[in-house]
C-alpha cells in the first residue's frame, strides 16, 4: 500500500487584465510613475504637444488634442540634459483608446525603444479603465504582435475613435490576449 500525500498547491496570484506574466499597475498614479530601460528613460508628457514635432517628422497622424489622454516619451542622453528621442499619445472614447505612434527617432534599437513605450501606455491605459486598445500597424507588426494585439477590420473601430480616414489595417488589444473574438466587442 502506498503512501499519498497530499500538496498544496502554491497559489499564483494573477489579474484578469494581467498580460505576458506581469500584473498591470493597479490606479492610474501608479501606472505612470517613470521608468528607465537600458538608459532611456520612459515618462508621461506633462505637455503631449512637446511629441508633435516627431509625430510631424515621421508624417504620422496627430490625434484631436483635446482628445488625448495619455502621452508617454522616450528621453535619452544629450549634452545639457536630455532629449525627446521616442513619444506615444492616444485618445479614447469610453473604454476603448486609439494609439497614435509609436514614433522613434534614434537608431539604436528603435524597435525595443517602441516597445517600451507600448508597454508604459498599455499599463497607464489598462490601470485608466481602458479595455481595448486600437492601434494602426505602421510597419510594427512585430511590437503589436509582441503585445497581444491582433488583426481586426476597420469596422470594429468604434465611431467616436474613427475620426482620421481609414488606414491600411487596425490592430486590437484586450487584456494581452488574442483569444477573444469580435462577437465580446459587439454592443448587445
Amino acid at each position: 500500500m502506498g503512501r499519498s500525500r497530499t500538496r498544496a498547491k502554491a497559489e499564483i496570484p494573477t489579474s484578469a487584465g494581467s498580460r505576458g506574466g506581469r500584473a498591470p499597475a493597479t490606479t492610474p498614479a501608479s501606472s505612470r510613475l517613470p521608468r528607465v530601460w537600458q538608459g532611456v528613460g520612459y515618462r508621461p508628457l506633462p505637455d503631449a504637444g512637446n511629441a508633435r514635432s516627431l509625430f510631424e517628422f515621421a508624417a504620422l497622424p496627430w490625434p484631436a488634442t483635446d482628445a488625448i489622454f495619455l502621452a508617454w516619451g522616450a528621453f535619452a542622453a544629450a549634452s545639457g540634459g536630455e532629449r525627446l528621442v521616442g513619444a506615444l499619445v492616444a485618445d479614447r472614447n469610453g473604454s476603448d483608446a486609439m494609439v497614435y505612434g509609436p514614433v522613434v527617432i534614434v537608431e539604436t534599437d528603435p524597435l525595443e525603444i517602441a516597445a517600451q513605450l507600448v508597454t508604459a501606455a498599455l499599463d497607464d491605459a489598462t490601470a485608466s479603465g481602458i479595455a481595448t486598445v486600437f492601434a494602426r500597424p505602421q510597419g510594427l507588426d512585430r511590437v503589436w504582435v509582441r503585445y497581444g494585439f491582433i488583426p481586426v477590420p476597420e469596422s470594429t473601430l468604434p465611431t467616436g475613435l474613427a475620426r482620421r480616414p481609414a488606414g491600411a489595417g487596425l490592430y486590437a488589444w484586450r487584456g494581452g490576449s488574442a483569444l477573444w473574438t469580435l462577437r465580446e466587442a459587439a454592443p448587445a
